[in-house]
């Protein structure tokens, strides 16, 4: 299919390739989205329910013209690690859980605020504020935070973990057609696979499991800080929604930022997470591994990611598929973090590469210094709490870090970025953004 014009309208189909296509793309973000759930204790049926109905609602609100699927963020892993982590015996903290979901639902609302000023004032004006150079070494952060977690779950059964590490990276590089597309996926598979014949993965509860179920909510609380902690998260996942339309656009060729907007496509993501959030499911975020399938399929039609919105709220209605991803082993779970939070700071990177970020400059240096060590340094003494009219806050190394970028890069002279709305002039530093 690689050697055919671009299809823009899948009527020209027919019904049968068209579902195919469009099951294709759930493959595509199968694999990352149910991994978000697993690591953080999160239903999974409620997480693939939610991400159907956000990017459906993305849909509706972007005029259904931006072929995006909106799947689990990755970039809100160190919020929940730091608001609700996962209990000693590897369950899930349901007691803080609901917190953490408030603060990412307050996270989404950060989206609406920059979706208003960029109504009103043009996107150039608002994203002067929001230079790669504070939103790269955030990204960065992220992925260092995470990976002692991603140690630890190898720990636990390192051969099971290398079984998963090794298989994204030979599918990654090697793979064709499809495999390339789902090396997470695979991997998970092989490993899963591998665990079972071992003898390490108990499936005795799975009778218990309905065929056909509703999925579990689980009702957000809000905590000052909880909300503190998280929140500024939203800055670096804005610049990837940012990131993720140009990539679109330059892949389809369509300038989404103009037209239907920024604003369109940032109210979409940021009230899809909302929703998510609001029931128990982790934030949405639209994803690069379906832009990847466009790429490959040459056929955009955003009807394809509709059409995979639907499989998504269909599976998570099937209880027993959720248990059998619940016994996924935490071995292989690890194997897939091992690679996967290096690859959240390797965008942070590129991300400042693309942008052509000067480090020659003193500022930019002074910048990225703030941020990386105060993500991790106070993130390794769990950050810093205090009392504010009454309430018991506490700041995240991320939140401190991000909070320190953004006013260094507003006091320090020689800020010279600008945005543009153009995605002529992006396009050459977002065309690999999808590889």
């Amino acid at each position: 299919m690689n050697n055919h014009e671009p299809i823009t309208d899948v009527r020209t189909l027919g019904t049968g390739k068209t579902i195919i296509l469009g099951l294709q793309h759930t493959f595509a973000m199968f694999g990352a989205t149910v991994l978000v759930p697993i690591l953080t204790g999160l239903p999974i049926a409620t997480t693939l329910l939610m991400a159907g109905l956000g990017t459906l609602l993305f849909h509706l609100l972007t005029k259904g013209q931006v072929p995006a699927f909106l799947g689990s963020s990755f970039a809100f892993l160190g919020g929940y690690a730091a608001v609700a982590p996962m209990l000693a015996d590897g369950s899930p903290n349901t007691e803080m859980l609901p917190y953490a979901c408030g603060g990412v639902f307050c996270a989404g609302l950060v989206y609406l605020i920059l979706s208003t000023l960029i109504k009103g004032f043009g996107a150039k004006r608002v994203m002067r504020f929001f230079p790669p150079v504070v939103t790269g070494p955030i990204i960065i952060s992220i992925g260092l935070i995470l990976a002692p977690s991603a140690i630890n779950n190898c720990a636990t059964n390192w051969p099971i973990a290398l079984i998963a590490l090794v298989t994204v990276i030979v599918f990654n590089i090697w793979g064709r057609g499809m495999a390339k597309i789902i090396p997470i996926l695979i991997g998970v598979a092989i490993s899963y696979a591998a665990a079972i014949i071992m003898g390490e993965v108990d499936f005795s509860g799975i009778s218990d499991e309905a065929i056909l179920g509703f999925p579990d909510f689980t009702i957000m609380k809000f905590d000052v800080s909880a909300i503190i902690t998280i929140m500024p998260i939203a800055l670096a996942t804005m610049m990837e929604h940012i990131g993720d339309i140009s990539a679109i656009g330059a892949t389809t060729g369509k300038n989404y930022i103009a037209e239907p907007g920024l604003h369109r496509t940032l109210l979409g993501d940021g009230l899809a997470t909302c929703l998510a959030s609001a029931f128990g499911a982790p934030a949405n975020t639209t994803y690069g591994e379906n832009t990847g399938v466009l790429a490959l399929t040459k056929v955009y039609d955003p009807r394809l990611m509709r059409i995979a919105a639907l499989f998504a709220i269909a599976l998570s209605c099937i209880p027993k598929i959720a248990f059998v991803i619940e016994c996924i082993p935490t071995a292989t779970i690890g194997g897939i973090s091992f690679i996967l939070y290096g690859m959240i700071s390797a965008i942070g990177i590129r991300n400042v590469v693309e942008n052509q970020v000067d480090f020659t400059k003193s500022r930019n240096t002074i910048i990225a210094a703030l941020i990386l060590v105060c993500a991790l340094g106070f993130n390794s003494l769990g950050g810093i709490s205090f009392t504010l009219f009454g309430a018991n806050i506490t700041l995240s190394g991320l939140a401190i870090a991000s909070i320190v970028g953004i006013l260094a890069n507003a006091i320090l002279p020689g800020n010279e970025y600008e945005f543009t709305e153009d995605v002529n002039e992006e396009k050459d530093k977002f065309q690999t953004y999808n590889v």
